[in-house]
C-alpha cells in the first residue's frame, strides 16, 4: 500500500534491492523468501523479538535521487504481487514525467505530493465505509496474525503480547496474539519456526502460578496438552483479558451465540497507542458487570464514568469517602470501606441536579434532589462542570414520571401500597381474565387477614422487628434511594418482619426498579402465554400441586392459579430457561409475600441476575457453584472434603441447596430468614451457611463409611433448624421421621447457624466467589461437552461400523463446522440451529455448504468437480424434513455406508444419489418446461418418482391393487367399513419397512449417463484408472442394450393396452436410441459437471413425445455446437435426443457390475477414515483461509 514518505537514511541495511532504476528502487527484507543464510535467520529473528512492520511489509519501494543521501520510503507491501503492482504504476505514471525535471528537490517534493495525493484519495473513498479506529501499529498486528495463523478477516485481533512459550524446557521468545475466537503464539529464532493455535472453546483451565520451573506463567490446559507461557510484562493485564475471551468461548458453547462487539462504543479523546477497540469494548464490559452486580442492576444498564468523591451521611453526621457512578439510568456510590455506605437514585427519581457553593471545609459540591425532597449532597468532585453536564444530558433522555418514590411499594406505579397488580390491569382492561381468579396481595397476607389477632411471642417479636426498621427508615430514608449501610445488614440478619419482607425483598433485589420501568409488562406476558401449550407449560402443570402442598395458601386455586400465571408468563419471556424445577419452590414461596407482579420480577431477579444459569436445561450455574463450594471446602475445611470426595457427598446435597435455596431441606420459617439473607448479601450468605452446616457435623461426617449414612447426618440436622422466635415446633421432614434413634436430635436456631457462619466464613468475598466460578465453568461447559459427545458416541455405535475413536473425531470435527458459523457468520445463525432440547444427536446441524466442505473432505469417493454436485444430492436426501440442515446421526449414516457397507450398500446409495429426491426439483421443473414448449397437445402430468430416504422408508407403487379390485373396488369398500381395516392399515404404516432391492425405482436414460459422469469422475485418482475406465465402459455398454431390450418389450405391453388411442408416431429415438446414448456417453468424462436434469417415469404409447429435451439456457456453452438448430426460438442437438422410454432396474446395474474385477474390487475395498480425519484436522489449523494466493506461497516458503 502506498505510506506517507518516510526517511531512510540506509537504503542497504537488513534489505536486498531487487529491482532499480535512477529513481526509485524495489527492496525486500532479508529473511524473507528464499535463501538469505546466516545473515536471514538473524534479520529474521530481530524482526520477531522487536514485532518489527518488516514482518508484515516484507517489501518496499524507496524514491532516490542523485544528489541525496536521503531514501524516502514510499510503498511497502504483504505480497511481491501488491508492490509489483505499485512498481508498475511509478513506471508507467511516473517515471516519464518525473526524467524531465531539472532539479532533484523538485523530483523529490513532485513523488511526495503525488504519493500524498494518492493516500487522501483512498481515504475519501473509504469515508463512507465504517471507519477504522485502531492506531496504525495495531493494524499491522492484525494483519501479521491473519498472515501467519490464516485467519479470515471476520477473526479479530483484540491484543498482543510479547512473552515466551515454553516448548519442552526451552523458552522461545515471541508475540502472543489474543482473538476473539483463538490463542494465537508465534516465533522464529535462528530458523526454527514456533506456531501455535487454540480455540478459546478447547480450553479446560486457565491458571496463574509462580513456580522454580515457570516463574510467573500463565498455564493454557486443553483436554490434550497444556501450554505455558510467562516474560509476560504486565501478567495481570494479559491474565484478565484471556479469562473475559475464554468466558466469551463458554458462553458460545452455552448459547451458541457469537460475539458481537458494541457499536455504540463512545470514541476516546485521543487515539490510543496499541489498544484495540475491541479491547476497549471487553475493559467496558467487566467494567460494566462489576456495576451491574454491586448495585444489582439490569443487564442493560451501562456504566458511563465513575469519580472519586464524599458523601455527606446525615445520619452520621460525616462525609464518607468513596466513588460516584454515573450510568444511564442510575447515580450509584459506594464508599471506600466495605459495608459503610452505598447508595442507588435512579435518575427517574431526580428533580434537581446543581452546583452548590464551594468552600474549604466543601469543596466542588453537588446537590442532588429527588421528587420526595430527600437532598444529597456529593463533594470533592475533580470535573464538577463536567458531571453536572453529563446527569444533566441522562435526566433529559429519561422518560418523565408524574409520581415519586412516596409509598414502601411504590414501584408499582400509580397503585397505593394496599393496590395489586390487578387492580391495575383492570384499569388497563385487557391484562386477566375476569373469571381468573387472582391473588390481590401476597398470599400469606390474604389468609391471615381474618385470623384473630395473635398477641403470642411471635407476633411479638415481629411487631419489635418492624418497629425496628420503622426507625431505620426515618433514619436512613425509604425505598430505592434508601443509604444502605452496616445497620441494614444487621436488620436483615435478624429477620425481616413479614409485613415488609416483599418490599425490601424488591428493594434489595433489584426487582423494584426493573417492574418500575416496565409497567404492565406482567399482564401482557400473561395474556400471550395464556393457552399456549409447550414442553413448559406441561412441565410446570404437573410441578404445581408439588409446591408447597403443606402450606394452605396452595391448596386451593387460588394460590395455584397465581404460581401457574408467574411461572407461565417467565417461560414465555425467556424461552431458552423455559421451566426448570425447583423455580415452583421459589416461587411459591415469593407469592407468599409479594403480589403476582412482584414474585414474577424477583423471579426474573434470580433466574438473570443472582443466580445465573441455575435453571436453564442443564443447571450449569448450580453446578459451577457446586464446584466452588467442593473448592471452598477444599479450603476451609481440607480433611473434612479429602472424607466427604471419597463418600461423593459433596455433589449430591449442593444441588439441592443451592437450587431451592435451602428451602427443600429445612424447615419453611428457617430456610425464609436466609432467602432474607440472600437477597441483600447475594450468594455468598449461601456458601457461608453451607460450610457452616459442615462444620458442624464434621466429627460426625468423618466418622460415616458411606454416603447414605452421611446424607442421613445432614438430612436429621437441618431438620432441626429452628426459628425459635416463633415458638411452635417445625413440621419435620420425611427422611428426619424414618431415621432410627431414641434420642431426638438437639435443635439448632437458625440465627446462631447465620451468626456462626459469619463468624467463621464471613471472609468470603463475592469477587474471589466470581473468580472461582469462572474456573469451575471452564471445568463444568467442557465436562458437560464431553458428556455430549460420550452420549451421541454410545447412542451411534450400535448405527455405524466406525470404532468409539472415530465417531469420537467425525464428532469433533462435525461440532467445529457448526461453531465455525458461530465464529464467522453464515446463511443462518448458529443459534437458530441449536437446540439444548432435542437429543445430542441431534442438536448440531450444519448447512448445505459445510456439508459439502466436510463430504470433500471425508468422503471415499473422490470425484474432482463433479464432488459439489454429489455432496448436494446427498444432503438433499439426508435432509429428510426438509429445513435445510443435517444433523450429526444422518451424517454419520451416509458415512458409514460409503466406508463400511458392502457392495451393494454402496451401489445403492450411488444410484439413488441420481434419483430424486436427490434430484433438485427445480432443474427437472425447469427441464419438463422445455418439453412442454416443442409440443403442441399438452402432455400428461408429470410424475416423479417417490422419495427414497437413506434409511430405507420409502412407498413403493405396485400393481397388486389391480388385481385386489378387478371389480370396481367394491371389495375394498366393505373393508372401508370394518374400523380393524384402518387399525391394520395404521399399523403397517407404522412398521418400518425393510428396503429391498426391489424396491428401488427404475432409472431413466439421462439419469444413467449422470451416473456414468460420477463414476468416471470417481475413477480419475484410482491407480487402476485404465482398467476402471474400460470396465465401466463395458459396464455402461451392457446396460445400454438391456435398457433398448426392456424399451421395446414394454413398448409392446403398452400397443396392446392401448384402448381406443393411436400409437405416438416413429421417432429417430426408436431407431437409433443406442447410438444416441452411446453419442452422450462418449463426452460423460468431460470438465464440467453434468447440467440440470430432470426424469419422469417411463411412458406408454399414449404420451405425446417419447424423448426428453432440455433448454440451451441449461447447457454448456461447449456444448453449443455447430449440429443444433433453432426451434421456437430455442437450439436444439441434432443425433443427441434421449430416450424417454428407456430405462433400467438397479438389479440390473448390480448384476452388470459383478461381471467386471476391477469394478467389484473398488466397491468392495475396505477404506480407512483415519488418513482423511488426519487431513481433515491439518486442514482445519489452516482452513481459515489464508489472506491470498502469493502470500500462500511465500508463507510456504517461508515456514519451517
Amino acid at each position: 500500500m502506498w505510506i506517507h514518505p518516510e526517511e531512510v537514511l540506509l537504503a542497504g541495511a537488513l534489505w536486498v534491492s531487487e529491482r532499480a532504476n535512477p529513481f526509485f528502487i524495489l527492496q525486500r527484507r532479508r529473511g524473507h523468501g528464499r535463501g538469505g543464510g546466516l545473515s536471514g535467520l538473524l534479520v529474521g529473528t530481530l524482526d520477531v523479538v522487536l514485532d518489527s512492520s518488516a514482518r508484515v511489509a516484507p517489501y518496499r519501494i524507496l524514491l532516490q535521487t542523485a544528489d541525496s543521501q536521503v531514501y524516502w520510503n514510499i510503498a511497502c507491501g504483504s505480497s511481491r504481487r501488491e508492490i509489483t503492482e505499485h512498481w508498475d504504476w511509478l513506471e508507467s505514471n511516473l517515471l516519464q514525467t518525473i526524467s524531465i525535471f531539472d532539479n532533484d528537490q523538485d523530483v523529490t517534493t513532485f513523488v511526495k505530493g503525488k504519493i500524498c495525493g494518492i493516500i487522501a484519495e483512498e481515504n475519501r473513498l473509504k469515508q463512507n465505509e465504517e471507519p477504522e479506529e485502531d492506531c496504525g501499529k495495531f493494524q499491522e498486528a492484525e494483519l501479521k496474525m491473519r498472515k501467519l495463523f490464516g485467519m479470515p478477516e471476520e477473526e479479530k485481533l483484540v491484543n498482543y503480547y510479547s512473552c515466551s512459550y515454553w516448548k519442552g524446557r526451552v523458552p522461545r521468545q515471541g508475540w502472543l496474539y489474543l482473538s476473539v475466537n483463538h490463542l494465537c503464539f508465534y516465533s522464529f529464532l535462528l530458523g526454527k519456526e514456533v506456531t501455535l493455535v487454540v480455540q478459546w472453546t478447547e480450553v479446560t483451565q486457565l491458571d496463574k502460578n509462580a513456580t522454580l520451573l515457570f516463574p510467573e506463567s500463565v498455564r493454557v490446559s486443553t483436554r490434550d496438552t497444556e501450554h505455558f507461557f510467562s516474560m509476560f510484562l504486565n501478567i495481570n493485564d494479559t491474565f484478565k483479558l484471556m479469562e473475559q475471551l475464554a468466558n466469551i468461548a463458554m458462553r458460545q458453547l452455552l448459547d451458541n451465540e457469537a460475539f458481537a462487539a458494541d457499536r455504540s462504543l463512545p470514541k476516546p479523546c485521543k487515539t490510543l497507542k496499541n489498544v484495540s477497540v475491541l479491547k476497549r469494548d471487553l475493559d467496558a464490559r467487566a467494567k460494566n458487570e462489576r456495576y451491574r452486580s454491586t448495585f444489582r442492576l439490569t443487564q442493560d444498564e451501562r456504566l458511563d464514568g465513575h469519580t472519586d468523591c464524599t458523601l455527606w451521611t446525615p445520619f452520621a453526621k460525616m462525609h464518607v469517602v468513596g466513588q460516584l457512578f454515573i450510568s444511564n439510568n442510575y447515580i450509584c456510590f459506594n464508599s471506600r470501606e466495605e459495608d459503610l455506605c452505598q447508595l442507588i437514585i435512579p435518575l427517574r427519581e431526580v428533580s434537581i441536579v446543581e452546583k452548590a457553593d464551594s468552600s474549604s471545609v466543601l469543596p466542588c459540591p453537588v446537590s442532588i434532589s429527588t421528587k420526595n425532597k430527600v437532598n444529597f449532597l456529593f463533594a470533592n468532585l475533580k470535573d464538577r462542570d463536567f458531571l453536572v453536564q453529563r446527569i444533566s444530558d441522562f435526566l433529559q433522555r429519561t422518560p418523565d414520571s408524574s409520581w415519586g418514590d412516596t409509598s414502601p411499594i411504590s414501584a408499582l406505579g400509580h397503585m397505593a401500597p394496599s393496590s395489586s397488580v390487578v387492580s391495575q390491569s383492570v384499569h388497563r382492561g385487557r391484562h386477566y381474565h375476569p373469571d381468573v381468579p387472582t391473588a390481590r396481595q401476597g398470599l400469606l397476607q390474604l389468609y391471615q387477614k381474618d385470623a384473630p389477632e395473635d398477641l403470642g411471642p411471635k407476633a411479638m417479636k415481629e411487631k419489635m422487628k418492624e418497629e425496628a426498621w420503622n426507625i431505620h427508615f426515618s433514619e436512613f430514608g425509604r425505598g430505592v434511594c434508601m443509604y444502605r449501610t452496616s445497620r441494614t445488614r444487621d436488620l436483615v440478619l435478624s429477620g425481616i418482619p413479614e409485613r415488609l419482607r416483599g418490599e425490601l425483598w424488591l428493594l434489595f433485589s433489584g426487582a423494584q426498579n426493573q417492574m418500575a420501568t416496565h409497567a404492565g409488562y406482567y399482564g401482557e406476558l400473561v395474556e400471550q402465554a395464556m393457552g399456549l401449550c409447550s414442553l413448559a407449560t406441561e412441565e410446570i402443570e404437573r410441578d404445581l400441586h408439588r409446591s408447597m402442598p403443606e402450606h394452605r395458601a396452595f391448596q386451593n386455586e387460588t394460590g395455584i392459579a397465581a404460581l401457574r400465571r408467574v411461572l407461565t408468563a417467565y417461560a414465555h419471556r425467556n424461552p431458552g430457561i423455559g421451566y426448570c424445577q425447583a423455580m415452583n419452590i421459589v416461587t411459591s414461596v415469593l407469592l407468599l409475600y409479594c403480589t403476582e407482579e412482584e414474585a414474577f420480577w424477583l423471579l426474573v431477579a434470580l433466574c438473570e441476575r443472582m443466580l445465573p444459569d441455575y435453571y436453564n436445561t442443564r443447571v450449569v450455574g448450580a453446578l459451577v457453584d457446586q464446584g466452588v463450594f467442593e473448592d471452598l471446602t477444599r479450603a476451609f475445611l481440607p480433611l473434612l472434603h479429602d472424607h466427604m470426595q471419597d463418600l461423593g457427598v459433596i455433589s449430591t446435597i449442593s444441588l439441592s441447596w443451592f437450587l431451592t435455596l435451602f428451602l427443600s431441606v429445612m424447615p419453611f420459617d428457617s430456610a425464609v430468614l436466609l432467602v432474607d439473607c440472600f437477597f441483600y448479601e447475594g450468594i455468598k450468605v449461601i456458601f457461608q451457611v453451607a460450610l457452616a452446616v459442615l462444620h458442624d457435623n464434621m466429627d460426625a461426617l468423618l466418622s460415616c463409611n458411606d454416603e447414605g449414612e452421611a446424607m442421613t447426618i445432614l438430612g436429621r440436622y437441618l431438620d432441626n433448624v429452628v426459628n425459635k422466635q416463633i415458638g411452635a415446633s417445625p413440621v419435620p421432614h420425611l427422611h428426619a421421621l424414618l431415621t432410627s434413634g431414641d434420642e431426638p436430635p438437639p435443635e439448632i436456631d437458625i440465627f446462631d447457624l447465620i451468626k456462626s457462619s459469619y463468624e467463621k466464613f464471613g471472609s468470603l468475598r463475592s469477587d474471589v466467589i466470581e473468580q472461582m466460578r469462572f474456573k469451575q465453568r471452564l471445568k463444568v461447559i467442557q465436562s458437560l461437552e464431553d458428556t455430549a459427545k460420550r452420549s451421541v458416541v454410545r447412542a451411534m455405535m450400535t448405527e455405524s461400523a466406525f470404532s468409539i475413536e472415530e465417531l469420537e473425531e467425525l464428532y469433533c470435527l462435525f461440532k467445529s463446522k457448526h461453531m465455525t458459523s458461530c465464529y464467522w457468520g453464515s446463511s443462518s445463525s448458529a443459534a437458530e440451529r441449536h437446540d439444548p432440547s432435542l437429543p445430542y444427536l441431534e442438536q448440531y446441524r450444519i448447512d448445505p455448504l459445510q456439508f459439502s466442505q466436510l463430504f470433500s473432505a471425508l468422503a471415499p469417493w473422490v470425484c474432482g468437480g463433479h464432488t459439489p454436485m454429489l455432496s448436494a444430492r446427498l444432503f438433499r436426501i439426508l435432509d429428510q424434513n426438509q429445513d435445510g440442515l443435517v444433523n450429526f446421526k444422518e451424517f454419520i449414516t451416509a458415512l458409514s455406508g460409503m466406508y463400511h457397507g458392502d457392495m451393494t450398500e454402496k451401489l445403492k446409495l450411488l444410484y439413488k444419489l441420481h434419483l430424486p429426491p436427490a434430484l433438485c426439483p427445480e432443474e427437472a421443473e425447469s427441464a419438463l418446461e422445455a418439453s412442454q414448449f416443442f409440443t403442441d397437445d399438452p402432455p400428461p402430468e408429470a410424475s416423479f418418482l417417490p422419495s427414497v430416504d437413506i434409511l430405507g422408508q420409502h412407498e413403493v407403487t405396485t400393481g397388486e391393487d389391480d388385481k385386489k379390485d378387478p371389480e370396481g373396488g367394491r371389495p375394498s369398500e366393505e373393508k372401508k367399513e370394518d374400523y380393524r381395516y384402518y387399525l391394520r392399515m395404521w399399523a403397517k404404516e407404522k412398521e418400518p419397512k425393510n428396503e429391498t432391492i426391489k424396491d428401488l425405482p427404475r432409472m431413466n436414460q439421462e439419469q444413467f449417463i449422470e451416473l456414468c459422469k460420477s463414476l468416471y469422475n470417481m475413477f480419475s485418482e484410482e491407480p487402476q484408472e485404465q482398467q476402471l475406465y474400460h470396465a465401466i465402459a463395458t459396464v455402461a455398454s451392457l446396460l445400454l442394450r438391456i435398457g433398448e431390450v426392456g424399451k421395446k418389450f414394454n413398448n409392446n405391453n403398452g400397443s396392446k393396452k392401448t384402448d381406443g388411442g393411436q400409437a405416438p408416431p416413429t421417432t429417430p429415438c426408436d431407431a437409433s436410441g443406442e447410438s444416441h446414448a452411446c453419442q452422450a456417453l462418449a463426452d460423460v468424462h468431460l470438465e464440467s459437471p453434468a447440467p440440470p436434469t430432470w426424469e419422469e417415469e417411463p411412458r406408454d404409447d399414449t404420451s405425446v413425445s417419447s424423448y426428453s429435451m432440455v433448454s440451451s439456457g441449461s447447457l454448456p456453452c461447449d456444448d453449443i455446437a455447430d449440429d443444433m438448430v433453432l426451434v421456437g426460438g430455442e437450439r436444439q442437438r441434432r443425433g443427441s435426443v434421449l430416450d424417454a422410454d428407456w430405462s433400467i432396474t438397479f438389479e440390473q446395474v448390480l448384476a452388470s457390475m459383478l461381471t467386471e474385477p476391477p469394478l467389484v474390487d473398488y466397491f468392495e475395498r475396505k477404506r480407512d477414515i483415519q488418513a482423511k480425519m488426519a487431513a481433515c484436522k491439518a486442514q482445519r489449523a489452516v482452513e481459515r483461509q489464508t489472506s491470498s494466493a502469493s502470500s500462500e506461497h511465500e508463507l510456504s516458503q517461508h515456514s519451517v
